[in-house]
């Protein structure tokens, strides 16, 4: 016997049957695409938290205001990327962490872009 509905049909009926491949949803240039796990929580104010894998892209080129992973002396760091006047910094999400002013004594490399994370809750 066939079901009839009796309300107004489900918004999301026209998606139940696709799946979502995580790849083309997040992944643009698979070639620059690569996985870190997220240790720490300087970052808690993006919404990036300690067991978090973030999917960083090395071929978006890096702008102000964009989260990134940086080398700082030799440190691999995830930090938003502050270029305005000649001066570069990378600043925390979190107020615990002072930011750090990038000097001409410092090695800084920005290695790439975060574009997007992987959580599991369970």
């Amino acid at each position: 016997m066939a079901k009839v509905s009796a309300g107004f049909p489900s918004p999301a009926a026209d998606y139940e049957d696709k799946r979502l491949d995580i790849n083309g949803y997040l992944v643009r240039n698979a070639v620059s695409t690569f996985f870190f796990p997220v240790q720490g929580d300087s970052m808690q104010g993006a919404e990036i938290f300690d067991g978090d894998i973030l999917v960083v892209d090395k071929s978006v080129e890096p702008q102000h205001g964009h989260i990134v992973v940086a080398f700082v002396d030799g440190e691999r760091l995830v930090k938003r990327l502050y270029k305005r006047g000649g001066c570069v910094a990378l600043i925390a999400e979190n107020p615990a962490y002072p930011p750090i002013q990038v000097t001409g004594e410092m090695e800084m490399v920005v290695w790439g872009v975060v574009v997007g994370k992987f959580k599991r809750l369970l």
